[in-house]
């Protein structure tokens, strides 16, 4: 019967109490309730530092890819680390230069910018626009004149390699809906640079999430070397190259791929280009770095499995109900080393089957009203939130040191009504 790894890092346990940093989880959960996501400071900041290490002496920019996390404070926290960020929709774009990071740090990454999107983009001038298909380099083009202003391009590729990774979040192969088909990124390049308002200047790639494994990368960037020698044979100046995000983290206890091999990958099969770099780690700056606490409502013993009740759900944290993903679960309290440990089936409170977040899992008792945390739960988590069964968003809290924040609350009820109305001929006065 295996036993959890204990925790590491940021969160550990300390006098027989799980931490955050200098601050202990169940002071937290006092002050804030539960469910609540607690982020380490100290550990967003040592994450960041570590790719700036591996790649140093190369000219990459280091541009979060913030759909991970989108909370301001976190967004603050790297930008005064001196991140850029990787943007994929106008409110990400407006949270980013909110945060305080440069237009001149900003990519706008995904498949389906609108025209609204686009000219906020083009009016902040932001630093590159990542073209995903030829209808939006027409559509580029036709806003950036209209604005009169030159749209800076960078015209990311489908290499068609397979990343190795969960089925919903690989993006590089032949039959994914994200970039252009390799076989046509010459013949597109060219089309960019014969177009009024658009600028190109470089080729982009991302083929995926949660990568362990370091093979794809090289695959992907060695094809990328040979098209932009191409294109330059072809008389067109490419003076940049996104090099996308997506190295993994070990939710269950996997090696995590090795942040200087990445930049020897990096140095090998394209540094000599000498083209302006930039990559967008996202999850491995933040996943690591949060837990959910959740507060144990019932211990239902049945006939054949025992359930641990949780008032944490799916909504809050949806990545076991999406994507089948594992989230290590600790009790707060710390228990003894012999303390035996039996199968339980951990479950939220929604009208869903689907809202479990493990099944059979080998714990160690934890009572009714016990604390527990869900840990690497930084990434994907608080930002993929839902109001589903109108449970209001949780609260988010940030650790540094021994001094914490909450940096954002969980709204009232009638908060959440308030955006809502009723017709004039439905209210009980209409005449």
């Amino acid at each position: 019967m295996s036993r959890p790894s204990m925790p590491q890092g940021p969160f550990a346990y300390r006098g027989g109490t799980m931490v955050a940093e200098g601050v202990p989880l169940a002071a937290i959960a006092e002050a804030v309730g539960t469910p609540a996501y607690v982020y380490s400071a100290g550990r967003i900041r040592q994450n960041y530092r570590a790719y700036a290490d591996a790649l140093a002496g190369l000219p990459v920019d280091i541009c979060y890819a913030m759909k991970a996390n989108a909370n301001q404070a976190v967004l603050r926290l790297l930008a005064e680390e001196g991140a850029g960020a990787d943007v994929v929709s106008g409110g990400e774009l407006h949270r980013a230069l909110r945060a305080g990071i440069p237009a001149s740090r900003i990519v706008f990454s995904g498949v389906g910018k609108t025209v609204q999107e686009l000219r906020d983009a083009l009016a902040a001038g932001i630093h590159q626009i990542n073209v995903e298909s030829l209808p939006e380099l027409e559509s580029i083009s036709q806003v950036a004149s209209a604005m009169g202003v030159e749209a800076p391009v960078a015209l990311r590729v489908n290499p068609d390699v397979d990343a190795e990774t969960h089925g919903k979040i690989s993006t590089g192969r032949k039959e994914d809906k994200f970039g252009i088909d390799f076989g046509h990124a010459r013949e597109a390049y060219a089309k960019a640079a014969s177009l009024p308002g658009v600028r190109p200047l470089g080729i982009a790639v991302h083929i995926g999430s949660q990568l362990l494994k370091l093979a794809p990368y090289r695959a992907a960037y060695a094809r990328l070397a040979e098209l932009i020698t191409e294109i330059r044979a072809d008389g067109l100046a490419v003076e940049r190259l996104d090099l996308g995000g997506g190295l993994g983290v070990p939710y269950k206890g996997e090696a995590a791929p090795d942040r200087q091999t990445y930049a020897g990958i990096v140095r090998e099969t394209v540094a000599h280009l000498g083209c302006a770099m930039t990559i967008e780690p996202g999850r491995s700056l933040v996943a690591d770095a949060g837990v959910l606490l959740a507060r144990v409502v019932f211990v239902k013993e049945g006939l054949h499995r025992r359930f641990l009740i949780v008032d944490a759900a799916m909504n809050d944290l949806i990545r076991p109900s999406l994507y089948e993903a594992w989230h290590t679960i600790l009790p707060v309290e710390e228990p003894p080393a012999d303390t035996p440990l039996s199968p339980m089936d951990v479950v939220g409170p929604v009208c869903e089957t689907g809202d479990t977040f493990a099944r059979q899992r080998e714990l160690p008792p934890v009572p009714a009203g016990g604390l527990v945390a869900f840990m690497t739960a930084g990434a994907y988590g608080s930002v993929m939130a839902s109001t589903y069964n109108s449970r209001p968003l949780v609260p988010e809290v940030l650790v540094d040191g021994d001094r914490w924040a909450v940096v954002r609350r969980r709204p009232g009820l009638e908060e959440m009504l308030a955006l809502e109305s009723v017709p004039a001929w439905m209210r009980a006065d209409a005449g």
